[in-house]
C-alpha cells in the first residue's frame, strides 16, 4: 500500500503512524521490536570525549554476517524491491523512495528507505536526497552505508534512518575539544575531529548547494585515491536541527576487519557501518559483546578507517577555501 505524502501532509507524522501501525500489525516487526527490550548494552570510554557503546543484538546476525559478494547477490532475490516485500510490510512514498519499517531494528524507531528502482548503492548525485529526507524527518538521523561499508544490499540503493539521541557522536561533536574548523563560506562549514579513533569530517549549514559542493570535493579526492572501487569507501550520517543540516562523513579504507574472518576465539562478528562509526558497535553474538574492549575496538577502527597518510591531504582540500 503506497501513499504519496511528499506534498500533502507532514512526512514525519505519517512515518510515525507507519511505525506504530507496523509494530502492532506485522508479527515479525512486533516480535523484533519487543526483542529490543532484551538487548544488552555497555559503554567503553576510549579517548577524551569518545564513548563507544557495545550492543548485543542477536536479531542483527543476518545483516552483520550478510554475504555481499557478486555471486551471493546474484543468487538471491532483492529484498528491497517492492515486488519482493512481505505482504504485511506497508510503506510511505517520498519522492522516489519508499519509507519502510526495518523489521530487524537497531534503533527503537528504525527505517529502511530504498529507491523505487533497483539501482546500485552509489551515493554520487544523491546527497541532496539525503538532506531533504533529513529535513522532512527531523526526529531521525538519516544514514548511508557504502556498498563495501556495511550495506547488506549493495545492489539496491537505500538509506536508513534511526531516531535521534541514540548514537554518542550526536552529542560528542558539540563538545569535542579537538574539533577543528577547516572552512566557513556561503552558509556552510566543514570541521574535522582529531584523535577520535575514526577519521571524521563534519559538514553543517543552511546552504544545501554549498554543502553538496564541498562534499563533492572530498568525494572526488577519495575517488582518485581508491581507483579500484565503484565509489570511494565511506559512511554518512545526516540530520536537520534548528534550521541547518549536519553531515558526518567517515572516509574508509577497509570493509571488514581481520577479526571478522578469523576462526575460533579470535573471531569477532563485527562489520562496521554507519551506526558503529556513530559510536554504537552492533554485536549479534554474545561472546563478541563480552570480549570487545578498548584495545580491540581501537584495532578494528585502525583497520577500516582512512590511512593516516591520506588524512592531511583530505583536510588540505579546504585550506584554500577559507
Amino acid at each position: 500500500m503506497l501513499k504519496d505524502v511528499s506534498m500533502k501532509t507532514r512526512l514525519q507524522d505519517d512515518v510515525n503512524h507507519l511505525i506504530d501501525e507496523q509494530v502492532v500489525n506485522w508479527p515479525l516487526a512486533r516480535q523484533n521490536y519487543d526483542g529490543l527490550k532484551e538487548v544488552k548494552t555497555r559503554s567503553l570510554e576510549l579517548l577524551a570525549c569518545t564513548e563507544m557503546r557495545v550492543q548485543f543484538n542477536p536479531g542483527r546476525i543476518k545483516s552483520s554476517a550478510a554475504k555481499v559478494d557478486a555471486k551471493s547477490i546474484k543468487e538471491r532475490k532483492c529484498f528491497l524491491c517492492q515486488e519482493n516485500l512481505p505482504p504485511e510490510q506497508n510503506s510511505v512514498l517520498f519522492k522516489d523512495y519508499l519509507i519502510l519499517v526495518n523489521p530487524f531494528p537497531i534503533f527503537p524507531r528504525h527505517l529502511t528507505i530504498p529507491h523505487v528502482q533497483h539501482t546500485d548503492q552509489l551515493i554520487s548525485g544523491r546527497i541532496s536526497d539525503m538532506m531533504m529526507l533529513a529535513r522532512e524527518l527531523p526526529d531521525f538521523v538519516i544514514f548511508y552505508n557504502g556498498p563495501k561499508c556495511g550495506a547488506s544490499a549493495p545492489d539496491h540503493f537505500h538509506f536508513q534512518a534511526g531516531n535521534k539521541g541514540f548514537m554518542p557522536i550526536e552529542e560528542e561533536f558539540l563538545f569535542h575539544p579537538r574539533k577543528s574548523l577547516l572552512t566557513d563560506r556561503n552558509g556552510a562549514r566543514v570541521f574535522s575531529i582529531e584523535n577520535y579513533l575514526r577519521k571524521t569530517l563534519v559538514f553543517e549549514g543552511e546552504n544545501l548547494d554549498e554543502i553538496e559542493s564541498l562534499f563533492s570535493k572530498v568525494y572526488r579526492f577519495l575517488d582518485a585515491i581508491q581507483k579500484d572501487e565503484e565509489e570511494p569507501m565511506l559512511n554518512i550520517l545526516c540530520s536537520w536541527e534548528n534550521g541547518f543540516w549536519r553531515l558526518f562523513v567517515f572516509p574508509r579504507r577497509g570493509h571488514r576487519p581481520r577479526q571478522f574472518f578469523a576462526r575460533g576465539e579470535a573471531q569477532i562478528v563485527l562489520s562496521p557501518a554507519s551506526v558503529d562509526f556513530g559510536g554504537v558497535l552492533i554485536t549479534p553474538r554474545e561472546e563478541d559483546f563480552n570480549k570487545l574492549d578498548e584495545h580491540l575496538v581501537k584495532d578494528i577502527f585502525e583497520q577500516v578507517t582512512l590511512f593516516d597518510s591520506d588524512w592531511p591531504l583530505v583536510k588540505r582540500i579546504f585550506k584554500k577555501l577559507i
